[in-house]
């Protein structure tokens, strides 16, 4: 079986706050060290009041300071909302107080709305030309240099991966070009999983941190020791969801019986297509599931997510899924 490792969007439930869960995540990550998953991620989102992680550096400090063996990363930092210089910064810290346990993952999207984007004192122009220049910038800080100029201090000399994160064929296409593992986000945004796959390892161009093309997949596990539970579950990352696309995000609420069936066509049908690579069941349905998505992409890693409202049971499934391929 190929290497899980796993998301945490720092999930505050409803009933606590942002310290709450952010103690949750800690403990989330010290289980997962347990379990053997390879690396444990954080992502950048703000102006979201069910995520606790959109000072991203700072939580993972946090977490690296509790933990000793697993890797630890953003999947990802944002790029256009920080200047290069600080994100090598901020990371090139992380990796000299936890060596060899840092990873970088880079995304262009805001991670927010745009009064948010706005606040970010980020421009809402396209980013697309200037978002590979400020990869190959961040990555230029990493190096080695001589004589004067701007330096990373922590980060220069420092062997940190980069990672290029996405959901179109825009990441497949730079992460090919600069030779750099590809990250999907077929967890919340699956349409293009199967041509950005295609598209990255076919233009994949070697490159000094990577010889052949590496893919991590995005993928939802809602796991129990029953299939009635664990469809339950499941509900709370569901009406996350609705609540998102209806302009309305808040806490992670409750897992509400019946949820589903409550809902109109056209908001099933997005929960359908949203949930596409996902894995909701007892431990036996949750293995095979997971087995037939990497059957389906080749994927070389997955990133297992579970944006579950009990903390226990949260753990639990994390737990059943390790369990499933030990």
């Amino acid at each position: 079986m190929i290497p899980l490792s796993v998301l945490d969007l720092a999930p505050v439930p409803e009933g606590a706050d942002a310290g709450q869960a952010l103690r949750n995540s800690l403990a989330l990550a010290r289980s997962a060290e347990r379990l053997g998953y390879r690396r444990y991620w954080m992502a950048e989102h703000h102006s979201m009041p069910g995520i606790a992680s959109a000072a991203t550096a700072v939580a993972l400090a946090y977490v690296g300071a509790g933990t000793s063996t697993i890797r630890i990363g953003a999947g990802g930092v944002m790029l256009p909302n920080h200047a290069p210089l600080v994100i090598a910064e901020q990371f090139g810290t992380l990796e000299s107080l936890f060596p060899g346990r840092i990873d970088l993952g880079l995304g262009r999207a805001p991670g927010t709305d745009r009064a948010a984007a706005l606040a970010l004192r980020r421009s809402l122009a396209s980013d697309e030309n200037q978002f590979p220049q400020d990869v190959v910038e961040l990555m230029g800080y990493f190096e080695v240099r001589e004589g004067p100029g701007v330096r990373a201090v922590p980060g220069e000399g420092l062997s940190i991966p980069v990672w290029i994160l996405g959901s179109s064929l825009f990441g497949a296409q730079l992460a090919a070009m600069l030779g750099l593992p590809y990250a999907f986000a077929s967890h919340f945004a699956p349409g293009q999983m199967i041509d950005a796959i295609r598209v990255y390892r076919e233009r994949f161009q070697p490159s000094a941190q990577l010889d052949r093309p590496y893919v991590m997949l995005g993928f939802n596990a809602f796991a129990a020791e029953t299939s009635e539970e664990a469809e339950l579950l499941a509900t709370s990352v569901q009406q996350a969801f609705v609540n998102l696309r209806s302009g309305n995000p808040g806490k992670l609420r409750p897992p509400l019986p019946g949820y589903g069936e409550t809902l109109p066509p056209q908001a099933r049908a997005m929960l359908d297509q949203v949930l596409t690579c996902s894995a909701i069941g007892d431990p036996a349905t949750v293995k095979a599931r997971i087995e037939a998505f990497v059957e389906f992409t080749g994927a070389d890693e997955l990133m297992i997510t579970s944006q579950i409202y009990d903390h226990e049971a949260r753990l639990r499934s994390y737990e059943i899924v390790a369990e499933a391929f030990a």
